[in-house]
């Protein structure tokens, strides 16, 4: 992307959630799109696994993602997974909230776009009814559109139930 300033390339660095031009040292931040993620117009080295299309740099709630822009995929790694659920709980997340998973979902294959193996699909293990792919061996989530939103809203019992039976 070139500089909406002074037109010179812009620059991503590594972590950070907007692109900065080193001629002008102006700094970019992306619109953010119905499920709050900021789209930094970079293409990794990564396609995605449902479209086949190379996965963009984006920013979900500061954290940096993979993003397709026609499904509207995330590829998340497990790392951040969790501090971002717990950063888009607290903040303001996006408006959209999918619908709940077709079991059939369950049956899909697809492969990791980091490695391009295999990806293991099963329900999410906590609150929101979602169905994820993961790979283990490089510790990335992939989530369908809309269900990070539906993760984040979905009532979660957890803490509720510890202090219950303390």
């Amino acid at each position: 992307m070139n500089c909406p300033s002074c037109g010179a390339a812009m620059r991503l660095n590594a972590d950070e959630d907007y692109l900065k031009c080193d001629y002008c040292k102006s700094i970019f931040f992306p619109a953010k799109d119905d499920e709050g993620v900021s789209v930094l117009q970079v293409a990794s080295d990564e396609e995605c696994p449902i479209c086949a299309v190379p996965l963009m740099h984006a920013a979900l709630a500061k954290i940096r993602i993979r993003y397709c822009t026609r499904c509207h995929g995330m590829l998340i790694p497990m790392a951040v997974f969790l501090a971002l659920v717990e950063e888009l709980r607290a903040g303001e997340p996006g408006t959209l909230v999918a619908p709940t998973p077709d079991r059939h979902d369950l049956e899909r294959k697809i492969n990791c776009p980091h490695c391009h193996q295999r990806m293991d699909t099963h329900f999410y293990n906590g609150p929101g009814n979602v169905i994820i792919d993961d790979c283990d061996p490089c510790a990335l989530n992939w989530l369908d559109h809309g269900e990070m939103m539906r993760i984040v809203r979905a009532p979660d019992y957890s803490n509720q139930r510890a202090f219950e039976s303390s």
